[in-house]
């Protein structure tokens, strides 16, 4: 059964998506809603959609930037775009970006139902193709990704929960979630071992201390010092002898 998402701010255009077709006679479920499209973004790999409705204007992030975001991490998602007539314009810049169809306000059931027959007929013909994505982990494979982030980018001072929150287009509360449930291990867990195993390595070249600090992203000596001894029981210079 091909999974849909309804993301708009208008509570009635989601109702109206949701009662005004026989899911069940399209192999389809509506499996979950967002109001905007940075509540989206940091859901989609919840519910793992097939199809998307998504209105072209939302608040904080609209529907180009969600369908950007969301077509890059899910190649093969349809994406529906709603759009009021007077924004087609607007709305035609998706068309390099992968969106599927256009649907413009106020819609009806046959514009719907007709957008949705046809895309079934491509997702039937990608079947195989869509297995395989889905047999593929999502969210760990997420996980990966921000591991592999992590350890690129560990010599930034700047580097947190926060900027690394808004370099993959999450919400932080969201990611700390999710790297937690996945990692078997918190974001700033993660992110200190990786420093101390790199402060180690430069402990055992006999780097002076304040220059492996730096090279881990901890500039303040002091600081880097207690960390250092938190993770090995031992001073950088007891260490260093």
């Amino acid at each position: 059964m091909y999974r849909v998402m309804i993301i708009d701010d208008e509570r009635a255009i989601r109702g109206l998506l949701k009662s005004s077709v026989a899911w069940d006679q399209l192999d389809m479920q509506v499996v979950g809603e967002a109001e905007s499209g940075i509540e989206a973004i940091n859901t989609i790999d919840e519910f793992r959609p097939h199809i998307a409705f998504v209105d072209i204007k939302m608040p904080f992030m609209d529907g180009i930037e969600f369908s950007k975001l969301a077509i890059k991490r899910y190649p093969l998602l349809k994406i529906i775009v709603l759009t009021a007539f007077n924004e087609f314009e607007y709305a035609r810049q998706c068309i390099g970006i992968g969106i599927t169809e256009f649907l413009v306000k106020p819609i009806n059931h046959k514009e719907i139902q007709t957008a949705l027959e046809k895309i079934k007929k491509d997702l039937d013909k990608a079947a195989p193709d869509l297995t395989d994505e889905e047999a593929e982990p999502a969210l760990s494979t997420t996980a990966e990704k921000i591991k592999e982030y992590l350890r690129l980018n560990y010599t930034s001072p700047d580097l947190n929960l926060a900027s690394t929150a808004m370099a993959f287009g999450f919400n932080a509360n969201y990611l700390s979630r999710m790297f937690k449930a996945e990692a078997g291990i918190s974001f700033g867990d993660y992110l200190f071992a990786r420093r101390m195993e790199k402060a180690i390595e430069y402990a055992q070249k006999k780097m002076l201390m304040y220059q492996a600090a730096e090279k881990v992203g901890i500039p303040d000596p002091n600081y880097f010092g207690r960390c250092f001894k938190k993770h090995t029981g031992k001073s950088y210079s007891e260490y260093i002898k």
